[in-house]
């Protein structure tokens, strides 16, 4: 059986999304305007938007059905 590793994250998943979002766009900003460049920039927008819907759901304006 195969164990799995496992890390304790001293960051929220939110901090982490976006710090890889700036990362990205910072990247962007070096490149050459292309496809490479607009990869980086959706992978960005992608990792921002993760970023908000976990702390959407994680809000306590969000409560379970009764």
């Amino acid at each position: 059986m195969k164990h799995r590793r496992r890390f304790k994250q001293t960051q929220s998943l939110e901090e982490r999304l976006a710090q890889e979002a700036e990362r990205l766009r910072e990247q962007a900003k070096k490149l050459p305007h292309g496809s490479e460049r607009e990869i980086l920039l959706r992978k960005a927008r992608q990792a921002e938007t993760g970023s908000h819907m976990s702390e959407w759901l994680r809000s306590p304006g969000l409560q379970p059905p009764r």
